[in-house]
């Protein structure tokens, strides 16, 4: 049974601090109405504003995203990084900002290992490594959180006599854990993926390779491959895309699925992840990381386009 609050109720005639929650809620909603009564039109006005701005806004980043990629990749990923710290702040959300700061740095060390020239051998997979696990834990959090709001709307809280809102605010808290620090996870790895793959020299934002790729190596982390294509590894196998090149199992799933990188390292072919990664398990992965692409411009994005709506209804005189 799910219990909900009829907002619409009038309030008796009691101080705010003799009010229960429900009541205070149904008050400032009331309050809410009161303020704003008889100003229809101008809150139309404001509302036919934002839907422009929105629509024009979208344009101008998908041109920006086609024909500028790489300025567009370092602007929302720094929008991502700053923005929710800012807000937290300027909130007192003291438990996000210093989940923040230690995600911070120690992604700021694995962005120093992927810079550093010579490189270490180590450090391609140790980056991927790194992203990897961001990318599994911040997946494992967002079904957490998912599953536990299906729990809660299905009234599965009250088997253990806990009320919905506190089972609502966990699931939401894991929510957004897991989709935004998945998102700026995968961002953080296509920046260092493509540090990485030109410092080895096997890839350039040209596409034209500066090193001849050897048949027994990596293109990805340039290591020797243990195992051929149709040997069954211990720890990880090789994979073969279809252009015929071939690479460790983790290095391609981190160039791929956690870089979002579709082409392949050396000659720039198309991949095609459904081939590639056949296992059912790989499928939910996969999905979950067009999610996290959805999921950037509502954290990104969003907040700079509704901050200049309200920059231009306050121009207007509109509040």
């Amino acid at each position: 049974m799910i219990f909900t609050v009829d907002i619409h109720q009038p309030v008796e005639n009691k101080s705010f601090a003799d009010m229960t929650p429900e009541e205070q809620l149904r008050f400032d909603h009331q309050k809410m109405h009161d303020k704003h009564k008889g100003h229809e039109t101008m809150h139309l006005q404001m509302v036919l504003n934002m839907i422009i701005i929105l629509i024009v806004a979208q344009i101008i980043f998908e041109q920006w995203k086609k024909y500028h990629y790489r300025s567009y990749s370092i602007f929302t990923m720094m929008t991502m990084w700053l923005i929710p710290l800012l807000i937290s702040v300027l909130n007192w959300w003291i438990r996000f900002v210093v989940v923040w700061h230690v995600f911070s740095m120690l992604t700021g060390l694995v962005i120093h290992q992927s810079s550093k020239k010579p490189m270490s051998g180590s450090t391609p997979r140790l980056v991927y490594k790194w992203f990897y696990l961001i990318y599994k834990l911040s997946w494992f959090l967002g079904m957490c959180g998912y599953l536990l709001m299906v729990f809660t709307l299905v009234g599965l809280n009250t088997l253990f006599g806990h009320k919905p809102q506190s089972w609502m605010d966990l699931a939401l808290l894991l929510l957004f854990y897991g989709l935004y620090f998945g998102v700026l996870g995968r961002d953080v790895a296509e920046y260092c993926s493509e540090r990485i793959a030109a410092t080895l020299g096997y890839y350039t934002t040209e596409g034209i390779p500066t090193r001849q790729l050897e048949s027994d190596l990596c293109a990805v982390c340039g290591n020797r491959l243990l195992v051929s294509v149709h040997e069954e590894g211990v720890l990880e196998n090789t994979y073969k895309l279809t252009c015929g090149h071939v690479f460790h199992e983790f290095c391609i799933r981190g160039w791929c699925m956690v870089g979002k990188k579709q082409t392949c390292p050396y000659c720039k072919e198309k991949v095609d992840l459904k081939l590639m990664f056949t296992n059912p398990w790989d499928r939910p992965h996969m999905l979950y990381g067009q999610l996290l692409d959805w999921i950037r411009w509502l954290i990104a994005l969003q907040p700079l386009v509704l901050l200049f709506v309200h920059l231009i209804n306050w121009s207007l005189g509109l509040e």
